[in-house]
């Protein structure tokens, strides 16, 4: 038996009783399945360990007792409940987690037990009314524009660039993106278009100054807007932009144009059908929207939708990223639009993330200084990190859909 194996065997159990230790044992069993890569444990009495073959990863573990509860109980949550904690950490924490994420298929086949363990305590899915979302948009958004200012470009836009090169700025790879946007719109000075989500204005920036578009940009969050209110001010944009703290579905107006860039992942499944029949509703007829978002692989969909997820839990509540095919059914379920054409752009997603945890640990002082508690510092670390290694192991993408009325 592995020294793992050992330690789990001498934990007392937890909460849970048996099922708690049924899972630690299969969790010992997963990591000893471990391929496409290895996992090189460092132990608190300086000794390691090493599971799988191939190119090595290494995780040093301050309190292995207490990190491996915590994946036998919770699963993937507990595993990011544990670096949040300090139980664990490692030199490469993105390629560690991409190493996790390439094995997470083959271990759910083989190890279908421990997969139905972690979905112990299910995702709650729940609907979002109108106070709960502007709630959860306040939970992460309103943390203050500082902490964003620390971590986004130029541009403060909080979505995937697309890079022309790699050593391109991503202030550069950001307009880009907005620009695609604006293209696939097809905009012109004639039209009045809707950003549903507009963040702190990069799009409505982009769309009035550059292609001469009117742009109503709703959002939630007051920080956001007090803050996309004095861009648009400042590039003497207040004649074609106007900023609504407004949900969408209760929004009221009619538009040739509607542009969503990363905002639907926010809102959950039960949303999704209210969502395109708001579109649906916004749009003239011959409108035409640009829906930009995260994607979860079809085939993975019906188990990520009922399992636990980290991020919803600790960084942006009430969130569940769809599938394509999710999205399609609620398209064709609640509203008239069709679809005209969809481009993968998540190739460049890692390479936006890497460069948002890198200006944020870079500025971990000025991080500190506007109030943040070394828990919050972990729990961003991980956010960012996890969701690089996601993307660079393809087991998420982005993908801009444009839809006809």
């Amino acid at each position: 038996m592995s020294a793992v194996g050992r330690t789990l065997r001498e934990i007392p159990p937890a909460r849970g009783g048996l099922l708690d230790r049924v899972a630690a044992r299969l969790l010992a069993g997963a990591l000893a399945d471990l391929d496409r890569g290895t996992l090189v444990a460092r132990l608190p009495d300086g000794t390691e360990r090493r599971f799988g073959s191939g190119p090595a990863e290494t995780i040093d573990v301050a309190d292995v007792r207490r990190l491996i509860r915590r994946i036998a109980t919770r699963g993937p949550i507990g595993l990011g409940e544990s670096y949040q904690a300090g139980e664990w950490t490692s030199p490469d924490l993105v390629g560690l987690l991409a190493l996790l994420y390439r094995n997470t298929e083959a271990a759910v086949e083989r190890h279908r037990l421990l997969a139905s363990a972690a979905k112990v305590r299910p995702r709650p899915n729940r609907r979002q009314d109108l106070l709960r979302a502007r709630r959860h948009v306040e939970y992460h958004y309103d943390l203050g524009n500082d902490l964003f200012w620390l971590m986004l470009d130029e541009t403060m836009t909080y979505s995937c660039a697309v890079f022309a090169r790699p050593d391109e700025p991503l202030a550069d790879a950001q307009r880009r993106k907005l620009r695609m946007v604006c293209d696939r719109l097809a905009l012109t000075p004639a039209d009045h278009v809707l950003e549903v989500g507009c963040g702190w204005g990069s799009f409505a920036l982009t769309a009035a100054g550059e292609y001469g578009a009117r742009v109503t940009g709703l959002t939630i969050s007051p920080a956001q807007a007090e803050l996309a209110r004095e861009r648009v001010h400042e590039a003497g944009l207040d004649g074609l932009v106007r900023i609504v703290e407004e949900d969408y579905r209760v929004h009221r107006g009619r538009y040739s144009k509607l542009a969503s860039i990363e905002m639907i992942e926010a809102i959950g499944e039960k949303q999704f059908a209210a969502f395109f029949a708001a579109c649906d509703r916004l749009l003239a007829p011959g409108g035409r929207a640009c829906v930009q978002t995260i994607l979860i692989p079809d085939h993975r969909w019906g188990r990520y939708r009922r399992s636990p997820d980290w991020i919803e839990r600790y960084v942006f509540p009430g969130c569940l990223i769809p599938s394509l095919a999710a999205l399609e059914r609620a398209v064709g379920a609640a509203s008239r639009l069709c679809f005209a054409g969809a481009e993968e752009i998540g190739r460049d997603y890692a390479e936006t993330l890497r460069r948002w945890r890198a200006a944020f640990l870079g500025r971990l002082g000025e991080v500190r200084a506007l109030g943040y508690d070394d828990h919050l510092v972990r729990t961003w670390d991980f956010y960012l990190a996890s969701s690089e290694a996601g993307f660079r192991a393809g087991a998420l993408h982005d993908v801009q859909i444009v839809l006809e009325r």
